[in-house]
């Protein structure tokens, strides 16, 4: 596994577009400084070039790394994470434009609870992920379907199924209490 592992880390420093299994929907990912892989992951699914990409990182202290996680975000984190909670926070430090939300520096991160995801993560680094899907259809939950979506546009597919089939909750948690942005497996209430 460990030279499946860094076949998949070198391709995505060469702005090249893996396959990953997650605890939710199978994932496209790339790597968020690469301008050419994160456009490729964008070209690959057909996704609206204004809709932000979130990230996925292995551990809590790297997503500490990138964006403000305190208060009431950092209890939802605590609770959730790993998990299929995506919480949109402030960035810590400036990304690149194309990762996040520029104007409103913000970026969605999320901890998966998958171990084959959680072991490329620590060896690559936060990574910017997507579902495995068109732009508007039903995500892939295992590498068989998105390869069959995708073919060779993928460079690597890792191999693993996705126990949660259904994609994070999405939670804006910039303002004074949580906003719902996309409802998924974990319950909050944002009143």
């Amino acid at each position: 596994m460990e030279e499946l592992i860094a076949t998949a880390v070198d391709l995505l420093r060469r702005g090249r577009v893996v396959g990953m299994p997650t605890d939710t929907v199978y994932g496209l990912a790339a790597e968020p400084t690469s301008r050419e892989g994160v456009a490729r992951l964008y070209e690959i699914k057909g996704r609206p070039a204004d809709k932000p990409i979130a990230l996925l990182v292995g551990s809590v202290e790297q997503a500490e790394t990138l964006v403000e996680v305190s208060g009431w975000a950092a209890d939802l984190g605590r609770r959730h994470w790993p998990g299929p909670l995506t919480l949109v926070l402030p960035m810590r430090r400036p990304l690149p434009r194309w990762v996040g939300d520029p104007e409103k520096r913000t970026v969605g991160v999320r901890v998966p609870d998958h171990p084959l995801a959680r072991e490329l993560l620590e060896a690559a680094g936060p990574l910017a992920v997507t579902s495995a899907n068109p732009s508007g259809e039903p995500p892939a939950l295992d590498h068989r379907t998105a390869r069959r979506m995708f073919g060779n546009l993928v460079d690597l597919y890792l191999e693993g199924t996705c126990p949660g089939g259904t994609a994070s909750t999405v939670v804006d948690a910039t303002g004074d209490r949580p906003r719902i942005l996309r409802q998924g497996p974990v319950e909050i209430s944002d009143s």
